[in-house]
């Protein structure tokens, strides 16, 4: 079958959004294992990589079906809406990793196809069932992670009261191994699954596909590229969680990596496109509670929550102005 230009372009720029996802959100997966010195950043970046791949293949596509065909209505959408949600998404998380804060992808996504499809067709064009999934998640991972964060990381100092600082960090640094991997695991779940949703979605409209079905190459390639976008540029969004909210031992790791895992993998089961950076922030916002309130650097906080709040608007304004400037190019 013959593959237009233009389908080679879209799929050429969901790649690039999904390098710069591996350089702004996939991070956030293994920000604490490196901050707690547990594993290199090298080699968090190879098992985040490894299992970023395995988790969005070992736990079906429901997440990839929601942003492919549950948001916007595809049958109303073009290449072109999907090309401008893409450059909405490359220009606003490439202006976030500049200053080091963390993006959600997640929102950015859905941002930017809404933004585009509007531009497309009209608001007839969303589709009410898909953005209520949007609209718990975006309620779920922050109340949800803060709150298992500091659960979890009360009942393990009530657990461990009087154990020596030595054994602790002893303990807690071989199991934040698992925790991290636990991590990068869930993170494939559901925003690995993203961009390989949208990777379909412009398969299907652009001919090669019959239907919306995930191929198992689109998972492997997404996985890679992402895993790359990490090891190149991953490092500034590393140190923003790592260091830059509260100070992490490994113990503080793995409560936080255990805690946001948990909370992403109930969302995937669900279908749910939760933001993985939400959940981690917030569980490491509540880790760090337990010990003060004090104990979180709540201006750094500030400026990640007002990116938060900047992404809806930001990408679907961009998504709509792309995508009217290139719907007679694309013609």
């Amino acid at each position: 079958m013959e593959i237009s230009a233009a389908l080679v372009i879209v799929l050429l720029l969901v790649l690039a959004a999904e390098f710069v996802n591996g350089w702004t959100d996939a991070p956030n997966a293994i920000a604490t294992v490196v901050s707690t010195r547990v594993l290199s950043p090298y080699q968090a970046v190879a098992m985040a990589a490894v299992l970023n791949i395995a988790g969005a293949l070992a736990t079906g596509t429901a997440v990839a079906a929601t942003i492919g065909k549950g948001i916007v209505n595809p049958e109303a959408l073009g290449l072109h809406t999907v090309a401008a949600a893409m450059l909405a998404i490359i220009i606003w998380s490439t202006v976030a990793w500049r200053w080091g804060l963390p993006t959600s992808e997640s929102h950015a996504l859905v941002a930017g196809l809404a933004g585009a499809g509007l531009a497309a067709a009209g608001p007839s064009v969303l589709l009410w069932s898909g953005w209520q999934k949007v609209l718990i998640g975006l309620g779920l991972s922050p109340v949800l992670g803060f709150l298992l964060g500091f659960l979890v990381m009360t009942v393990i100092y009530r657990l461990f009261f009087g154990v020596a600082l030595t054994v602790m960090k002893s303990v807690f640094g071989r199991l934040q191994i698992l925790s991290a991997a636990l991590m990068a695991f869930s993170h494939g779940s559901n925003d690995g699954q993203k961009f390989i949703g949208v990777f379909t979605m412009a398969l299907v409209l652009g001919g090669v596909l019959p239907e919306f079905r995930v191929p198992v190459w689109v998972i492997l390639l997404s996985g890679v590229v992402m895993g790359v976008g990490t090891g190149l540029g991953g490092w500034r969004i590393m140190r923003t969680m790592g260091f830059g909210l509260t100070k992490l031992e490994p113990v503080n790791g793995f409560a936080a990596e255990s805690s946001a895992s948990f909370a992403i993998l109930l969302a995937s089961s669900l279908g749910i496109p939760l933001s993985t950076t939400h959940a981690i922030n917030t569980a490491i916002m509540g880790v760090g509670s337990t010990r003060r309130f004090s104990a979180v650097r709540w201006g750094v906080t500030r400026e990640i929550v007002l990116t938060w709040l900047l992404t809806f608007p930001v990408c679907g304004a961009l998504g709509f102005f792309f995508a009217w400037v290139l719907k007679p190019i694309f013609s």
